[in-house]
């Protein structure tokens, strides 16, 4: 399927079954929006004069060259260079050139992450919060040294011949388990003399237990750190509290500002949310990079119901948002004054990730579990509470197969609203917890999070093509 859209002034066009994406002139836009196979090109002019005779206009542009304006020789040039990329196979192509590229049973089938939930405990009480403030609705507890190693130890067992292996320290709050986190990276860093195994170790924290022995040990051992900020002090403050009910942006930010200052190139991300209070999150992002930070991610709420979540009628609000914040952000890469990397705006064209990622995303439930204090596994973190989907424990593996098993023929191959959709191989299906929530089934992506993915797939291809300032074919 063909999808064509317009933003900053340029044109673009996107293969969903190939991923391949076009810059096009404004003539070549108009012919292309009308198809979504090649037809005759005088079928295609005049379904344009017809809807120029009823006023239609071009993009929601008044001021677009109308098509019996151009002679026929630049319209037959234009539809020859459309008909050029379908026998190159670069537009018009079929499911079949996905399905032929990957078979599911080829799929990988070894571990190649866990996500650690040292601590069901948090010194914060988020209103958004998944978590239930941080104990997953089961109870404030720390994950013991004994299962967390333990943990480790299932990790390099099943992670097959993968060399590069994975451990996010989660919560709650991790650093309220500090000892736990340090015990494990030591662990790790023995196996790594036994075995021909590396470790990339993350935490995700609050940052309000940060002191100079966390900095620095952070800084020397954690591959990459996840620094949850929201924003404006008051954006942030009005959601983000500690126990007392106070504030807690004038405590933390000082104490990442050293972190990350500290940090020497490595790997981080300031990670907000923004909801139905703040949907002018660009003002936020914005402020983060003020305060010194480069790399940053604002998210939308996920969840529905209290007024902090996002509404069907926030939806067209945040979509102009993304727009207006990406015209902002390409101007300023172009020239040479952007400061900061926002997340949802990078995308590569050139290369990007492997096909098996491009359909399955993250692996939750085959190639990526969460291990909860106790020492069950579960296809995420955001799953972890939920009994039903219990997949196993370190000690006996994975027992409920059938649950795996689901989990890796969830993609953009089998949903089925994902199968004619332009962005699947960008957006690999979305987030299962995100579907479950929602719909109640793993299979049905959160209609609006698809909404805001794919104007976000639409900027960052904007902006990438505002960078290079050419074709991005």
């Amino acid at each position: 399927m063909i999808h064509t859209f317009s933003l900053n002034n340029m044109y673009f066009a996107v293969d969903g079954n190939s991923g391949s994406v076009h810059m096009l002139d404004e003539l070549s836009f108009r012919l292309l929006s009308e198809m979504q196979e090649l037809v005759p090109l005088e079928s295609v002019i005049g379904i344009i004069r017809d809807k120029e005779k009823n006023g239609a206009s071009f993009s929601g542009n008044p001021d677009a060259k109308p098509v019996a304006a151009y002679s026929y020789e630049e319209i037959e040039e234009a539809y020859s260079e459309i008909k050029e990329l379908k026998e190159q196979g670069l537009l018009f192509t079929g499911p079949q050139e996905i399905e032929k590229a990957v078979s599911i049973k080829n799929m990988p089938d070894s571990i190649k992450a866990l996500c650690l939930h040292v601590s069901h405990d948090c010194n914060l009480t988020c209103e958004y919060c998944f978590a239930s403030k941080g104990d997953y609705k089961s109870g404030r507890k720390l994950m013991d040294r004994d299962t967390a190693l333990k943990a480790v130890d299932y990790l390099v067992e099943n992670s097959g011949s993968r060399k590069n292996i994975e451990i996010d320290f989660f919560g709650g709050e991790p650093l309220l388990n500090f000892a736990v986190v340090k015990d494990v990276v030591d662990y790790g860093r023995e196996l790594e003399k036994k075995t021909a195994k590396k470790f990339c170790f993350t935490i995700t924290t609050n940052g309000m237990l940060l002191d100079d022995e966390k900095i620095r040990f952070i800084n020397e051992y954690m591959d990459n750190v996840v620094i949850s900020i929201d924003g404006r002090k008051d954006i942030h403050d009005s959601i983000r509290r500690d126990r007392s009910g106070r504030g807690t942006y004038d405590r933390i930010v000082p104490l990442v500002q050293k972190l990350v200052n500290e940090r020497k190139g490595k790997s981080y991300y300031i990670r907000g949310t923004f909801t139905s209070r703040n949907m002018d999150f660009s003002n936020d992002v914005k402020h983060l990079a003020s305060l010194g930070f480069r790399e940053i991610s604002i998210e939308p709420v996920v969840g529905s119901g209290d007024e902090l979540f996002i509404k069907d009628d926030d939806v067209p609000h945040i979509l102009s948002e993304y727009e207006k914040f990406a015209v902002e952000y390409a101007k300023s890469v172009q020239e040479g004054r952007n400061s900061f990397n926002f997340y949802h705006f990078n995308i590569n064209l050139y290369e990007g990730p492997c096909i098996y990622k491009k359909i399955a995303a993250c692996g939750a439930g085959f190639e990526y579990f969460a291990v909860s204090p106790e020492g069950f596994l579960y296809p995420c973190h955001q799953f972890v509470g939920q009994n039903e989907f219990i997949i196993g424990d370190i000690i006996n593996g994975i027992n409920n197969t059938k649950l795996s098993d689901s989990f890796r023929r969830n993609n953009i191959l089998t949903k089925e609203k994902c199968t004619d959709c332009w962005a699947k191989l960008y957006c690999s299906g979305g987030c299962h917890a995100n579907a479950w929530y929602s719909n109640g089934d793993t299979s049905v992506p959160n209609e609006t999070a698809c909404i805001l993915q794919k104007k976000r797939i639409e900027c960052a291809i904007m902006i990438q093509a505002a960078k290079s300032n050419q074709s991005v074919e």
